[in-house]
């Protein structure tokens, strides 16, 4: 089992989609979505950034926040930045398209994967 985290500023738009269109819908893959924000719906802490094997951030600042704040729960951490903007709303079909493509980089989608 893979365990991917999904994180961006308030875990309410990109994150959460991620989780949403990717949970329970690839095999041998738990998914997890988390924000670095004081008022994320769901926050980074120490023990989600431990729980991860592969760490997907939307952009090069929410990778820094988590290098600074938890530097130890980092160590040996896979983290790809996907330089996503918080510019769409939840569910938005351009969001779930770029996020597709992100993480078919790092993890093979079945050719029958469909987001929605």
């Amino acid at each position: 089992m893979i365990k991917v985290l999904f994180v961006c500023s308030r875990n309410k738009w990109r994150s959460l989609t991620a989780e949403t269109i990717f949970s329970n819908k690839l095999p041998g893959i738990d998914v997890r979505s988390a924000g670095t924000e004081q008022g994320a719906r769901i926050k980074v802490t120490e023990g989600l950034l431990g729980w991860a094997d592969l760490i997907f951030v939307m952009e090069k600042r929410h990778r820094q926040r988590l290098e600074q704040r938890y530097p130890q729960a980092l160590i040996g951490k896979r983290i790809v930045r996907m330089d996503i903007p918080d510019v769409y709303p939840y569910m938005d079909e351009e969001l779930i398209s770029l996020l597709a493509a992100g993480v078919a980089e790092f993890i093979e989608l079945p050719e029958d994967f469909s987001p929605c």
